[in-house]
């Protein structure tokens, strides 16, 4: 008789409180995937460095796709300062490739995997307390919410927004407040058997991949929970181009995960390519019949309003950008999928992680 996941001591239900168990240095490898980025990682390394004294003997892995800027010239300068810190270089430039190189390289006798982005800066022991939930709740992986901000008007509005129902979807990670288990959320901690055990990231994607790891963690019966106490502050993109490319790519990321495994996609993930080909169907019928701009017209009745609640909400004109961003989210995401789905190879179907068997 097989046995799952579940069975495993590292991915406990946590039906209770959570006991303490004690991580030490030695079991905690953190991860940071980097491409030129020399504005921003000399304050996410300083951010995660404050913390209890287990932090100083924590290994730190910087994953370097091929920076052509100050990003090494930085990080060995830092050295000096911080001798955890480790060089790896990273020729499949991808932060999937970036997180399973470092495994392979640095994982062996550690327990936990934590994993952070350049572009972010970190509230104070984030490493620890990430290690010592995920050790305490017994999981397969960790997962935390992120809370938008912004400076400029568009980049504000876009933060207002996006944490929202209109503009994430309702995602739990997306400035959600309830700790629970999910079946997805913004990656923080990782079990290091139970990564290795599902085969790590894919690779071949440059978009996605963490929803994807999360799609074949669930399906071998692994445990994913959501921590609300540990929280992050991310800027969203500050343009509607780079917000549009981001979201293009997600959406294209999403459509390939739901291919590779078959999977029927969620009500809430349908909704961005419903709402293009409606408008699109919207605007073929104009020319024969004015009641095609009824969906458009709808669409954007619902954007407007939005806007303004936001607007008044947050006592801003920045406010009436939200349904701009909102636009700009729902429209390349669609795009993206339909672009995935219509247009590109399909990838073989993934055959599920065979459970862990019973000793």
């Amino acid at each position: 008789m097989s046995a799952t996941l579940l069975d495993n001591p590292a991915n406990r239900q946590a039906d209770t409180d959570p006991p303490a168990h004690a991580v030490v240095a030695a079991d905690v490898m953190v991860v940071i995937p980097v491409l030129n980025e020399e504005a921003h990682i000399e304050g996410c390394i300083r951010s995660l460095m404050k913390g209890d004294e287990r932090i100083c003997e924590t290994l730190f892995v910087i994953a370097d796709g091929g920076s052509t800027d100050r990003t090494r010239e930085i990080v060995d300068l830092l050295r000096d300062e911080f001798p955890n810190l480790a060089w790896l270089d990273n020729p499949k430039k991808l932060q999937s490739a970036a997180i399973n190189l470092a495994v392979r390289e640095h994982g062996a006798g550690r327990r936990i995997l934590v994993r952070c982005d350049a572009h972010a800066l970190y509230p104070r022991n984030y490493v620890m307390r990430v290690a010592d939930s995920l050790n305490n709740y017994g999981v397969a992986s960790l997962v935390v919410p992120m809370d938008a901000v912004g400076e400029g008007c568009f980049q504000a509005a876009n933060a207002w927004i996006v944490d929202t129902p209109l503009g994430s979807g309702g995602s739990a990670h997306r400035g959600g407040r309830k700790s629970m288990f999910v079946d997805h959320g913004h990656h923080a901690g990782f079990s290091l058997d139970l990564f290795n055990y599902v085969g790590g990231y894919d690779e071949t994607f440059s978009h996605n991949e963490d929803a994807e790891y999360d799609k074949r963690l669930v399906m071998a019966g692994g445990r994913i929970f959501l921590d609300a106490e540990i929280r992050l502050t991310y800027m969203p993109r500050s343009s509607v181009p780079s917000l549009a490319k981001q979201y293009f790519n997600y959406g294209k990321g999403r459509a390939r995960t739901i291919l590779k495994h078959g999977e029927r996609p969620k009500l809430r993930q349908m909704i961005p390519p419903a709402t293009l080909l409606a408008c699109m169907l919207g605007f073929a019928l104009t020319p024969f019949t004015g009641l095609g701009l009824i969906l458009p017209g709808g669409y954007l009745a619902v954007l407007l309003l939005a806007s303004i609640v936001v607007a008044v909400k947050e006592r801003s004109i920045c406010g009436m950008l939200a349904g701009l961003a909102s636009a700009a989210m729902h429209m390349s995401w669609a795009a993206g999928f339909f672009w995935q789905i219509l247009l590109q190879p399909r990838p073989p179907r993934e055959a599920p992680v065979s459970q862990v068997p019973a000793e």
